[in-house]
């Protein structure tokens, strides 16, 4: 797993200095979901994979970017989905974007998950990578990552994060959210998953909420490379990820780029939005 970790910060050092220094246009190229692909989202994908392919240990990769799965080694022990770079159209806004990692064992299933990775490339680059019941923070200090600290979340937090488009929310999820803002939560939302998240782990708790909803029933978050690795990353922290019904780590996908409505956040948060969603549903 060591190995992984490397080879995860490489990727992640190689893709800050292209965020710095490449042409971030559109290409003529589509990802999966029809979604025309930044020159920056292509040059990502390929830097991981490269990085990830010089690792025995690694039997397949799933790229966002990529139709379909690619073995690398027969004899790989670990199954890698990632998004190589989450939020990438926020970039030539100057916001901050990340990269996210599942880490599975023997094959892709949210049972099968060991490890989890996600990398922030805003003002500074942080890399949070959970493994083993421990969710550790990493800094980019002089071209290494160095440790910095535990991460772990409480019961109840201050934090908001309401993803989709408001007209097309359920009016009880939409009262919910409400409710929530009028107890004094604070609206934190950049229309990236990975910065958004961050803060709410890193500031102590709050809820991240993508729901399924008219325009999209099944939410728009992919299990393998969003929803499954930071489900992990929360649970690791601490905290809770459901779909609204159950678990997240407990779903089951038909197809690698399969999305779900997903709620990330401390306990109090979530076992709110399930009780509403209990009563709803």
């Amino acid at each position: 797993m060591n190995t992984i970790l490397e080879a995860i910060q490489k990727s992640a050092i190689r893709i800050k200095h292209a965020i710095d220094v490449k042409d971030i246009g559109y290409s003529q190229e589509q990802n999966s979901s029809g979604e025309t692909q930044l020159q920056l989202d292509i040059q990502s994908d390929l830097i991981i994979e490269e990085e990830l392919s010089k690792i025995a240990s690694v039997h397949t990769i799933a790229s966002e970017e990529k139709e379909h799965p690619m073995t690398l080694n027969e004899e790989g022990r670990y199954f890698i989905a990632f998004d190589p770079l989450d939020g990438s159209s926020l970039v030539d806004v100057n916001l901050s974007v990340g990269s996210i990692f599942g880490i599975y064992d023997g094959g892709f299933s949210g049972k099968r998950m060991v490890a989890a990775c996600y990398v922030v490339y805003g003002p500074r680059v942080e890399l949070v990578f959970a493994q083993d019941g421990k969710a550790s923070l990493y800094l980019l200090q002089n071209g290494e990552f160095e440790y910095v600290k535990e991460i772990r979340l409480n019961a109840k937090g201050k934090i908001m994060a309401p993803g989709g488009t408001q007209q097309h929310w359920a009016p009880y999820h939409k009262a919910m959210i409400d409710s929530f803002f009028a107890r004094g939560y604070r609206l934190r939302y950049s229309g990236g998953m990975v910065p958004d998240l961050h803060q709410i782990l890193l500031k102590g708790g709050g809820l991240f909420s993508y729901p399924g909803a008219a325009d999209k029933p099944e939410g728009k978050l992919r299990m393998l490379f969003e929803v499954f690795p930071f489900a992990f990353v929360f649970e690791t922290a601490g905290g809770k990820a459901v779909d609204g019904k159950g678990r997240v780590l407990e779903k089951i996908h038909a197809h690698v780029h399969d999305t779900s409505p997903c709620f990330f956040g401390s306990s109090e948060e979530v076992e709110e939005v399930m009780s509403v969603y209990a009563r709803e549903q």
